[in-house]
C-alpha cells in the first residue's frame, strides 16, 4: 500500500520520499587534480561513479512511481465535486441503514415487485431460445397478384428477429385470506398469513433481491436506484431502501455462517484483502478498513466440490484478523507475502503457497515504466510456466504434479539462477533489484507447487473475487460505517458464490429470500447455491 499512501502526498513530500539523499549530490567543484596522487584520483572517480549510479536509480524510481500513480489516478479533476456529492449521498444512506437495524419493523407504504429483464446478446448471434417470442406476420395487403390479378398461394416465408426491451415493471401481489365460519359451532377458520422476508414489510423477495443485487453486484447506490424507480412511478425513498438492506443482511446471517464453515473446511484456500475507505464516526473523514476474501475453488485440480467465496470485513489490516478468520483451517493458503499471514505458518498446520502473479506484476510495472530490459526478460521467462498451467487445468493433482516436475521445474530453477546472476550486476538501490529480491525471498515456497498438484501457480482466484469490490469502491467511494462494511461482506459473499456456481445471482437471492423465513435453521445448508436446486420442494 505504499503507493496508495504516496498518492495523497503533496509534491514536496513525494520528492522527499524518493531515493534522493544528500550523498547523491555531485560536487560542482573539483580539487586541483594536478596535486593529487593516483589513489586520490581513483577515489574521486569511484565516488563520482557511485553518485551517478544513485542518480540513475533515482530517475528510474521516479519513472516507476509516476507510471503507477498515473494508473491509480481515478477520474478527472472536474469530477471531484460530483464525487463529493456521491460521498454525502452514501453517508446519508448508511446512517439510514444503521438506524433501520436498530429499530423494530414498522408498516410501510405499499410497494411492488420487479420482474427480470433480458440481457442484450452480442450482435450476429442467435437470440436466446428461452426468451418469449411475439410474432408479427406481415401479409401483403393485396389479395391477388399485382401484375396479372391471379390467385396467390404460399411459397415460403422470410423470418427475421429483433431483440426488444420491455422496461422492468412493478406489480402488486394481493394476499387475500377469506374468513370462514362454521355454521354448527361458530368457529372461524382462516389460512395463516404467508411469511415475508421482512416481518410486516411490504417488499417481496423479488424486489429485495433486485435492490441488493443492483447495489452489491451492479454497484448502483441506493439513491440512484430510488431515482430509477421514481421514473416508473413508484416512490421508494432512499431511507426505505436502506432499511431493507440492513434487515435483509440480518436475515441472511445464519446462511453466511454456513458458507463460512464450508469454506474453512477445505484443504486449500486462496486469501487476499483490499482496502475500503470507511467513514470515521464523528468527524466526517474517512479511515481505511479492509475486506478479506477466502476462496475455495479446486476445479482447476479436477475437484468436483462446489466453489465458494467468503468475505469478512475488518476495521484495519492487523495480522490478528486473518488469524481469527482462519482459526480451525488446516491446509494450504495461497496468498501474497503480507507479513500478517506469517504467524499462520509457524506451527505447520497451514502451509504457505506464494503467488507468482504478485512477483510477475512487479516486473510488469518496471516494463511499463521504462522498458527495463531485465523486466522484459523476466516476463518472457515466466510466460512458459503459465502456458503449461493452461494445458493442465482441470486435470487431477497427480497428473499436474507429473507434468510440472517434468516441464515446469527446470524453468523454475533456471529463473532462480538468472535472478541471482542479474542481481549481482545491479545497484542494490534500484527498483529492479527490489523486485528480484522480493521474488527470491518467496521462490523456495513458490517452487513447491511443482511437488503438489493441488496448489495453483498464483492467487488469481482471490484476485478475481475482489474485482467486484474494486468496481464498487469506485462507485460508492466509501462505506458508511464499520457495520456497513460487514453488510457489504455478506452480500459480496452470497452473490459471488452464486456466480462461481453458474447461477444468476439475483435469481438465487430471490429464491433464498422466498424460503429463508420458514426454513429450519438446522438445515440452512440447503439454501447454499449448490444445494438450493436440490431442495426446491416449495
Amino acid at each position: 500500500m505504499r503507493y496508495a499512501q504516496i498518492f495523497v502526498l503533496p509534491v514536496d513530500a513525494l520528492l522527499q520520499s524518493s531515493w534522493h539523499t544528500p550523498d547523491m549530490v555531485v560536487h560542482s567543484t573539483l580539487p586541483d587534480l594536478d596535486t593529487l596522487d593516483v589513489d586520490a584520483l581513483r577515489a574521486i572517480v569511484l565516488r563520482q561513479h557511485e553518485q551517478l549510479l544513485s542518480r540513475d536509480c533515482e530517475l528510474d524510481h521516479l519513472k516507476l512511481l509516476i507510471a503507477k500513480l498515473q494508473r491509480m489516478q481515478f477520474g478527472r479533476k472536474s469530477e471531484k465535486i460530483a464525487q463529493q456529492i456521491e460521498q454525502l449521498e452514501l453517508k446519508l444512506e448508511e446512517l439510514q441503514t444503521e438506524r433501520a437495524t436498530e429499530e423494530a419493523p414498522q408498516p410501510e407504504e405499499p410497494a411492488t415487485i420487479p420482474s427480470e429483464t433480458p440481457a442484450a446478446t452480442k450482435p450476429r448471434r442467435a437470440l436466446p431460445d428461452h426468451l418469449p417470442r411475439e410474432t408479427k406476420t406481415h401479409t401483403p395487403t393485396a389479395p391477388c397478384c399485382p401484375e396479372c390479378g391471379g390467385m396467390l398461394t404460399k411459397l415460403g416465408e422470410d423470418v427475421s428477429e429483433v431483440l426488444e426491451y420491455i422496461p422492468a415493471n412493478f406489480k402488486v401481489i394481493r394476499h387475500v385470506r377469506p374468513k370462514l365460519s362454521c355454521t354448527a359451532c361458530d368457529v372461524i377458520v382462516q389460512t395463516p398469513a404467508p411469511s415475508r422476508p421482512i416481518d410486516r414489510g411490504i417488499a417481496g423477495p423479488g424486489l429485495l433481491a433486485h435492490v441488493m443485487t443492483a447495489k452489491f453486484a451492479d454497484h448502483l447506490p441506493l439513491y440512484r436506484q430510488s431515482e430509477i424507480y421514481a421514473r416508473e412511478g413508484v416512490e421508494l425513498g432512499r431511507s426505505t431502501l436502506a432499511k431493507w438492506v440492513g434487515q435483509t443482511s440480518r436475515l441472511l446471517e445464519p446462511l453466511i455462517e454456513a458458507l463460512r464453515r464450508y469454506v474453512i473446511s477445505a484443504n486449500k484456500l486462496h486469501g487476499d484483502d483490499t482496502p475500503v475507505p470507511v467513514l470515521a464516526p464523528g468527524n466526517g473523514k474517512t479511515k481505511t478498513g479492509r475486506l478479506w476474501t477466502y476462496v475455495r475453488d479446486d476445479r482447476p485440480a479436477g475437484d468436483s466440490a462446489a466453489p465458494a467465496v467468503w468475505f469478512v470485513y475488518s476495521p484495519d489490516r492487523k495480522g490478528e484478523h486473518p488469524q481469527q478468520h482462519l482459526r480451525g483451517f488446516r491446509g494450504i493458503l495461497q496468498a501474497d507475502a503480507y507479513a500478517g499471514f506469517n504467524r499462520l505458518y509457524e506451527d505447520g498446520s497451514i502451509q504457505q503457497a506464494p503467488c507468482l502473479a504478485h512477483i510477475r506484476r512487479k516486473f510488469y510495472d518496471l516494463k511499463e515504466a521504462h522498458q527495463s530490459a531485465i523486466a522484459i526478460e523476466a516476463l518472457e521467462r515466466i510466460a512458459p510456466l503459465y502456458r503449461i498451467e493452461e494445458e493442465i487445468r482441470g486435470r487431477s493433482p497427480d497428473e499436474r504434479q507429473q507434468v510440472r516436475n517434468l516441464r515446469s521445474r527446470p524453468i523454475v530453477n533456471s529463473i532462480r539462477e538468472w535472478f541471482e546472476a542479474s542481481l549481482a550486476k545491479l545497484s542494490p538501490k534500484s527498483d529492479t533489484s527490489t523486485a528480484i529480491r522480493y521474488a527470491l525471498s518467496n521462490w523456495d515456497a513458490l517452487a513447491r507447487y511443482c511437488d503438489d498438484g493441488r496448489r495453483e501457480i498464483d492467487n488469481s482466484a482471490a484476485e478475481r473475487a475482489l474485482r467486484g469490490v474494486a468496481v464498487g469502491r469506485r462507485n460508492y467511494l466509501f462505506a458508511g460505517s464499520d457495520r456497513g462494511g460487514q453488510r457489504a461482506a455478506t452480500f459480496y459473499a452470497l452473490l459471488g458464490t452464486a456466480k462461481l456456481n453458474g447461477l444468476n445471482p439475483e435469481a438465487y437471492l430471490r429464491d433464498v429470500l422466498d424460503r429463508i423465513a420458514d426454513h429450519p435453521v438446522n438445515r440452512i445448508e440447503e439454501l447454499l447455491p449448490w444445494n438450493i436446486g436440490l431442495h426446491s420442494d416449495r
